[in-house]
């Protein structure tokens, strides 16, 4: 459904028409010899219905478990969700606010790297949703467990798979 509201009768070229993301759900119609009119203007509205509908992107859905217990000897639960294998584990903490360093691991890390081991996790739950460990994790974490991993390595889904992942925050404060 189009609304079209011209105050003057002008000639026009064909619109151009773009998109603002690949969705289609916002196209945007602009006319090249009205731009910039000051006494006449003009209102252009576009309802678009696309016939297929962009398929939803898979979602891991994730929780993260603090190192230490608080005062009634639970331990803290953050949670977040992330789109299937367009993330690593460390981007998402960051982009939750979610603490992954200690306090030496703030200002000492390689900034994702993978060399020097600040941002150790182990996966609790869902490492079938993981990438596997990458060579540099094979090299650093030849002598720990098999659960734990780097955080800067490690890809959350793999763009088909959904779920749920429990990771522990600094394992190797927990003992």
């Amino acid at each position: 459904m189009a609304a079209i509201n011209l105050r003057a009768v002008l000639p026009i070229r064909y619109p151009e028409i773009s998109t603002k993301n690949q969705n289609y759900t916002k196209p945007m119609i602009s006319f090249p010899s009205l731009t910039k009119k000051k006494k006449n203007s003009f209102t252009v509205s576009v309802a678009v219905n696309p016939s297929e509908p962009s398929p939803e992107k898979p979602e891991i859905e994730l929780e993260f478990i603090g190192p230490k217990p608080q005062g009634d000897g639970t331990y803290p639960v953050d949670k977040a969700s992330a789109i299937s294998g367009e993330k690593l584990l460390k981007k998402i903490m960051a982009d939750n606010k979610i603490e992954l360093y200690a306090a030496y691991g703030k200002v000492m890390n390689c900034g994702g790297g993978g060399s020097c081991g600040t941002c150790i996790v182990e996966i609790i739950d869902g490492s079938d949703l993981l990438n596997e460990r990458t060579n540099t994790e094979l090299k650093y974490l030849k002598k720990k467990p098999e659960s734990w991993r780097l955080a800067c390595q490690t890809i959350v889904g793999n763009k088909e798979n959904s779920g749920k992942v429990v990771v522990q925050r600094l394992p190797q404060w927990k003992k």
